[in-house]
């Protein structure tokens, strides 16, 4: 049995890891284990610093060689700048500076057992691979059709950019004032289906693909 963990976010990315990935990878022989960083209060979630990201996920692949050892944080506010040999150069597109990021990460932790992933630009990013599936939760029509209006002025769900005000958790939030996303965030996402989430999303599908792949790959 392969193992994989994949340090992430907070309990809606870990319920998403458990309830949608872990069914599907686990038909193929690969044992998903979510993990959390804890916070300076001993509370789970949360990232305050790269340096604590870069601790922990240096002490799972040394602790467990035999493992994988992965990230599902948000490309959105994520503490970027102390990641040794980052290169961001002006005029990237938010798609290049995320690929970038990544890059540099994968090279800053160099440990054989560990590949680096973020989600562009973050969670709820990929709830816009169906707008449409909000309507399950919430019984107002306009809710559907204004985040359709978004989806439609980007190339894909990942390219709804990352500012302030327009991240995707900020845009659901503008149109839909009871969104949770504790409460309602990987409902939706397992609603939707990883099937229509990896149709939509590339860069998440790509990174779906590498642990498909992992069955091929030898720890060195």
């Amino acid at each position: 049995m392969i193992r994989v963990h994949i340090f992430c976010e907070g309990q809606t990315e870990e319920t998403f890891i458990n309830e949608l990935l872990y069914n599907y990878f686990i038909q193929g022989g690969i044992f998903i284990n979510p993990l959390q960083i804890p916070t300076n209060k001993h509370v789970k979630g949360g990232i305050s610093c790269y340096g604590k990201i870069k601790w922990h996920v240096e002490k799972k692949c040394k602790e467990d060689k035999t493992s994988w050892v992965t990230t599902m944080f948000d490309f959105y506010a994520f503490p970027y700048k102390d990641i040794s040999g980052l290169n961001i150069k002006l005029g990237m597109s938010s798609i290049e500076k995320s690929k970038a990021i990544i890059e540099a990460f994968q090279q800053d932790i160099a440990q054989s057992n560990f590949f680096a992933n973020l989600i562009v630009h973050e969670f709820e990013g990929l709830l816009f691979s169906s707008p449409q599936t909000f309507n399950c939760w919430f019984d107002e029509p306009k809710i559907v059709d204004d985040l359709t209006k978004i989806r439609d002025k980007f190339e894909s769900p990942e390219h709804i950019n990352d500012g302030n005000t327009t991240a995707p958790s900020k845009r659901i939030l503008k149109i839909c004032k009871d969104y949770e996303k504790v409460n309602h965030g990987s409902l939706i996402a397992l609603d939707i289906g990883l099937d229509i989430i990896r149709t939509e999303c590339l860069i998440f599908n790509q990174w779906i693909k590498h642990i498909e792949g992992l069955s091929n790959v030898n720890i060195t």
